[in-house]
């Protein structure tokens, strides 16, 4: 038998030049079709929709979202600026007012001072402030900013608010206690401006509750004396000058053994709120000597 011989096959082998020939034809022609016809335009048209749109779209929309966002932010900044230059303006006119009102109370008590000074114009008198006060809710014993550098003495009658305060008890260079009226242990000759009927106006403390001080001792044979007369000091003090508004009477009364009576008088100063006092720097028996001369 003899052996088979097997031949081999033969490399089929395009020289170059062609498909170099074939790809320049073949790109030529899609060239002429690609302008003639949307036959790849469609395809990619659909492509770029679906993919590139929707990419922008999502661009866009963050870069609106990010412009109003700096907007916000810029507004708030200026917010932030404009409610702290508010805040400053607040603060300067809440002082201002505070001063103005200081102002205006001042002036008020300036105001009540010199009607005051005009009502008892006959009396030389020393203006003074309070510079501190014994515990508690009124002003039943307090200290003023004059003393007997500034020619104050004991016994001297201090007033403000339209009517009698109390009366100097001690003195220093710069400084003088005083002692109200509405104290528990003060004791006042009074009479009713009206009738001349006298009385004694005794302080208390827990009658101040209800704004009121007592008096006792009051003859009223004629049963003239009425609720809201007045009430000033008499001639018969022995400390404090006479005609000098004490307040007016709030209640009266008959006493048990029935030919005295006796009540609640509602004081003219305000002994809750003094600042201001005038100090009357004549004393009871100067007054007295010079009225006998």
């Amino acid at each position: 038998m003899s052996p088979v011989i097997r031949r081999k096959r033969e490399k089929i082998t395009v020289p170059g030049k062609y498909i170099l020939l074939f790809l320049t034809i073949l790109c030529t022609v899609m060239m002429l079709v690609t302008f003639g016809t949307d036959v790849f335009n469609r395809p990619l048209n659909t492509a770029v929709g679906r993919v590139i749109i929707p990419f922008q779209q999502g661009i866009s929309k963050l870069g609106r979202w990010l412009s109003d966002r700096s907007e916000e932010l810029a507004q708030i900044r200026v917010l932030l600026e404009e409610n702290e230059r508010l805040k400053a303006e607040v603060a300067a006119l809440t002082e201002e007012n505070t001063l103005l009102q200081q102002d205006k109370y001042e002036l008020n008590q300036l105001r009540e001072l010199m009607q005051l000074d005009e009502q008892y114009g006959s009396y030389h008198k020393i203006g003074a402030r309070v510079i501190g006060r014994d515990s508690g809710n009124w002003y039943s014993a307090f200290l003023i900013d004059k003393g007997y550098e500034d020619g104050l003495e004991t016994d001297m009658n201090v007033i403000a608010g339209g009517g009698l305060v109390g009366r100097i008890t001690t003195v220093g260079p710069n400084w003088s206690r005083v002692t109200a009226i509405i104290s528990d242990n003060s004791n006042v000759s009074a009479m009713t401006l009206s009738t001349e009927d006298n009385m004694i106006v005794s302080g208390s403390l827990a009658l101040m509750r209800e704004n009121c001080i007592s008096f006792s001792q009051l003859v009223d044979s004629q049963n003239a004396v009425a609720q809201g007369d007045k009430v000033v000091t008499s001639d018969i003090s022995d400390k404090f000058l006479p005609n000098i508004l004490i307040g007016y009477i709030n209640s009266i009364e008959t006493d048990s053994n029935n030919l005295t009576k006796s009540g609640k008088i509602t004081p003219a100063v305000d002994f809750e709120h003094l600042s201001e006092v005038l100090v009357i720097t004549d004393r009871k028996q100067s007054v007295s000597e010079e009225e006998a001369e």
